[in-house]
């Protein structure tokens, strides 16, 4: 599993830090208040501890969050990563690990549940006023953006 911090960034930035003021490992581990294994670890890419973290972005100067990798988007389908596992498996052989990928792909793809549509039915038209259409217009052009980018809606700027 990806770590849920940007390492590279993190190495990255700190090595840059060290040099611009001149400092040695060691040096800037002191000044750092970070034990100089891990910062020496933190340079060849390791994952520093939360303590120790928290102690390298604030001798950085930079926000924790900047280092923080945006969640990935899950773009394999269920048959794939199970058809993924079963090539994986050392107790079966190729042609078995296809045989039954294709039956689970077969199985899913007539037992699952298609997409639902939503939709929405407006019973009180007549009384319903413009601003209100408005309004709800921009929710669900927000809900809309959020669902398909993740980020915020143009209305929460």
């Amino acid at each position: 599993m990806d770590e849920p911090v940007d390492i590279d960034a993190l190495k990255l930035r700190v090595r840059q830090h060290r040099k611009e003021l001149g400092l040695s490992l060691r040096a800037a581990a002191a000044q750092s208040d970070v034990p100089f294994n891990t910062l020496a670890r933190v340079e060849k890419g390791d994952l520093p501890d939360l303590a120790n973290f928290r102690r390298i972005v604030e001798w950085l100067g930079l926000p924790p969050e900047l280092f923080f990798q945006p969640p990935r988007i899950r773009t394999e389908n269920t048959p794939e990563i199970i058809a993924h596992h079963l090539r994986r498996d050392p107790n079966l052989t190729d042609e078995a690990a296809r045989h039954i990928a294709g039956l689970v792909r077969e199985l899913y793809t007539n037992l699952a549940r298609p997409p639902q549509e939503a939709r929405i039915r407006l019973r009180a038209a007549s009384t319903f006023r413009p601003e209100a259409s408005q309004l709800l217009g921009e929710l669900l052009e927000d809900m809309q953006h959020k669902l398909t980018t993740g980020g915020p809606g143009p209305t929460d700027r």
